[in-house]
């Protein structure tokens, strides 16, 4: 096994990459914020505080099912002043005419404010290429991006047909790719096709305002459709898998621990001395106290295109892209997962800010 820095040696290699996540954090009130849902979004605020206008869909409850829409800039060329109308009346149709259950969430990729000629947001940049990646061109990357969340597919295939149709003649479908949740009981962590527990280290609802949303509501997203090799994966011992994870299948606790949410100890041993989390684990190499606490908020589905086409849409939000950047170059170098999964799409976009009063919603694409 590797060895690992000390306590306190971590805390010194860590602290150049907490202050390199720190660019444009928010002030320690951002903790103490409160959230309150509106029938156009959500409104984070205190009175001493911005008010924080956000999407649904990020930090709302998750529905069993999703669609992911791509599209791009009509081959015509309209300018700026089409895409905003085009992004208001998707606002004003949905709120107008809300479906129970469904929540269309847009962001904008890097590539739109290039074709308008804008300048886009400073954290928003492609991302890089990654060792093993085998990315589909045509499946990944759009001007417009609009993650559609509903109780149904045929629900979020509604959704999808009435933005198309407001778009139509500015915008043009690139991609699509449904996704959905295994069955689970209510408040239970979604499993992945592997059968493990996907998104337990999220951040709680009160640390969002520090590491998901900016000042106004908006934050980014960052996609990626990951093809996994569930037969060999699952034909492993369960003992292997776990090592390979770094938690119990069953509990999804991880090892060392009893419980889910017990924290993760990464400097933990047995008995033999050796670590209960093996160093190339991917709980391990994914871990937030690697990038000095900064985290992301991971909202993921499963999808099934066709037997031989199945895995994890690995959706987050977060703050600055750049964190995903580093954590899935420790993951793309080291990860003991990686010969069980494949990076097949990928897209990065900057989430708009729901719009304040007086304003709609295309005026946030600045």
């Amino acid at each position: 096994m590797t060895a690992l820095p000390s306590p306190r040696r971590r805390t010194l290699l860590v602290a150049p990459l907490a202050a390199a996540t720190a660019c444009g954090a928010p002030s320690d009130t951002d903790s103490t914020r409160t959230t309150a849902s509106g029938a156009s979004g959500s409104r984070t605020g205190n009175k001493s505080g911005p008010v924080l206008r956000t999407q649904p869909g990020i930090a709302t409850p998750q529905p069993a099912h999703v669609l992911l829409l791509a599209h791009d800039l009509s081959p015509t060329r309209p300018k700026a002043a089409a895409v905003r109308r085009v992004l208001s009346d998707w606002w004003t149709d949905w709120a107008s005419r809300p479906v129970p259950g469904v929540t269309p969430t847009v962001a904008v990729g890097p590539t739109l404010y290039r074709k308008l000629g804008m300048t886009a947001p400073p954290r928003l940049k492609d991302l890089p290429s990654f060792p093993h990646d085998r990315l589909e061109a045509r499946r990944g990357g759009g001007d417009v991006l609009v993650q559609v969340c509903g109780p149904s597919a045929a629900a979020c295939d509604r959704a999808a047909a009435r933005l198309a149709a407001r778009a139509a003649g500015v915008l043009v479908p690139r991609w699509r790719q449904p996704g959905f949740l295994p069955p689970r009981a209510t408040g239970e962590t979604p499993r992945n096709l592997f059968g493990f527990k996907d998104g337990t280290e999220n951040p709680p609802a009160d640390e969002l305002t520090r590491w998901v949303w900016h000042d106004d509501g908006s934050t980014c997203l960052v996609y990626r459709r990951i093809h996994m090799d569930t037969d060999t994966f699952t034909a492993l011992p369960p003992t292997r898998q776990e090592q390979i994870i770094g938690r119990h299948r069953t509990t999804g606790a991880p090892l060392g621990a009893r419980h889910e949410h017990d924290p993760v100890d990464l400097y933990a041993k047995s008995p033999q001395g050796r670590y209960d989390i093996p160093a190339d684990a991917h709980i391990r190499l994914a871990h937030s106290r690697l990038d000095g606490g900064a985290r992301m908020l991971r909202r993921g589905y499963s999808y099934r295109n066709t037997p031989h086409d199945q895995g994890l849409l690995f959706l987050a939000y977060l703050r600055d892209p750049a964190l995903f950047t580093r954590v899935q170059e420790r993951l793309a170098a080291n990860d003991a997962m990686n010969p069980f999964i494949e990076h097949r799409a990928s897209a990065v976009a900057h989430v708009l800010p729901a719009p304040p009063p007086g304003e709609s919603f295309g005026d946030q694409l600045r």
